[in-house]
């Protein structure tokens, strides 16, 4: 078992997403509101406001999907879908995914992450 995790830095991107992992049948994930350590250093703390141009291009604010997922090849599957939507995360300013392997899970419903 392992835990998705995909950073995505255009929000409005996120139900596309969540609609192509129903499609390949990751039907359990959960989205927060999150956003880097760039933006957060130019808005707190002045010095660091010099560096904006930086961040040209990039969305302040970032949703990040976390999903428990059983099957491995799912997870290649639900990386190849985030591609389809955002385009290649080799290129800046898209987003990043990874997987943690887990080795406890308690809670996860029936059919959650299969």
């Amino acid at each position: 078992m392992n835990l998705l995790v995909c950073v995505i830095n255009e929000p409005r991107k996120v139900d596309d997403i969540l609609q192509a992992f129903l499609e390949i049948g990751v039907t359990g994930a959960t989205v927060i509101d999150t956003y880097g350590m760039g933006a957060t250093l130019i808005e707190d703390i002045p010095i660091f406001a010099g560096f904006r141009s930086l961040l040209a291009g990039s969305s302040k604010y970032n949703k990040t999907i976390f999903s428990v997922i059983k099957e491995p090849e799912m997870i290649e599957k639900a990386a190849a879908a985030v591609e389809n939507v955002c385009g290649d995360l080799d290129s800046p300013s898209t987003g990043i995914i990874f997987s943690i392997p887990l080795d406890f899970v308690k809670g996860l419903q029936p059919g959650i992450g299969e």
